[in-house]
C-alpha cells in the first residue's frame, strides 16, 4: 500500500482534502492528513512527523502555503515526490511576499485581517475570493472552520523540489494566488502540470482532478 500525506494550507485545516481523502482511498493508498499550526516552523514539524510514521515510500502533497512546508519538509528520505495543489513553491530563502508583488495582486489580498500576530480573511473576501466556486453552504462551513495563519513570515532553508520529482495543479480562476504565479512556480521546478477550471480551492471543487493527479504522481515517482 502506497503512503500519501496531505499538507492543508493557511486559513484552512486537514479537513478541506475531505473529498480527495476517499477517492485516494478507494485506490487502495494509505492516506495521512497533517493539521498543521499554521505556525511557521512548527507546520515543518508537524509534517515530518507525519512523514516519520509512514511505512514505507511515501509522496507529500500540499495545497496553497502547505507549499512552503512540504518544500521544506520534503527531503525526508522516504518522500519520493511532491505534489502543490495552487501551492506556493519557494526557492529557498526566498522572500515569497516579493515573488508575488511581481504579478498582479490576488483579489483575496483586500479582505485579509490581521491582528494579535495572526491573519485570517474577512467573511465576503472568504466566500468571494477564497472560496469562488465552492457552494455557498459549503463555503460558510469552511468559513467557520478557518485556521488563523501567524504573521510570522515562514522561510524555507532548502527546495525539495530540486530534488524530487514534482507535479502542479494549476487553478486557472485562483483568487488567491495569481495563476500566473503558479504557472511560473511549476515552470521552474519543471512539474508535470495540470491546469484545473477551479478557484483556489480546486481539492475542494475538482477533488477527481486532483485525485487524479496524486495517483499519477505516486504511479511515476
Amino acid at each position: 500500500m502506497r503512503n500519501v500525506v496531505l499538507v492543508h494550507g493557511a486559513y484552512a485545516d486537514g479537513s478541506s482534502w475531505a473529498k480527495v481523502i476517499p477517492l485516494l482511498q478507494e485506490a487502495g493508498m494509505n492516506v495521512t492528513a497533517v493539521q498543521n499550526p499554521l505556525t511557521s516552523l512548527a507546520d515543518v514539524a508537524a509534517t515530518s512527523f507525519a512523514l516519520a510514521r509512514q511505512d514505507g515510500p511515501t509522496l507529500l502533497v500540499a495545497h496553497s502555503y502547505g507549499g512552503t512546508v512540504i518544500s521544506e519538509a520534503g527531503l525526508a528520505p522516504n518522500v519520493t515526490g511532491l505534489v502543490y495543489v495552487a501551492a506556493r513553491a519557494p526557492e529557498a530563502g526566498e522572500d515569497f511576499a516579493a515573488l508575488s508583488a511581481r504579478f498582479p495582486t490576488p483579489p483575496v489580498t483586500s479582505g485579509i485581517v490581521t491582528s494579535g500576530g495572526f491573519k485570517w480573511i474577512g467573511r465576503s473576501a472568504f466566500l468571494r475570493d477564497f472560496a469562488n466556486g465552492v457552494p455557498r453552504k459549503e463555503a460558510l462551513v469552511l468559513y467557520a472552520a478557518q485556521g488563523l495563519l501567524s504573521t510570522a513570515a515562514p522561510a524555507t532553508s532548502v527546495a525539495a523540489w530540486h530534488e524530487k520529482p514534482s507535479w502542479y495543479a494549476v487553478s486557472k480562476d485562483d483568487r488567491t494566488i495569481n495563476p500566473d504565479l503558479e504557472r511560473f512556480m511549476a515552470h521552474r521546478m519543471n512539474a508535470t502540470t495540470i491546469e484545473v477550471d477551479s478557484g483556489h480551492l480546486s481539492l475542494v471543487t475538482h477533488p477527481k482532478a486532483i485525485a487524479g493527479l496524486i495517483l499519477r504522481a505516486a504511479a511515476n515517482s
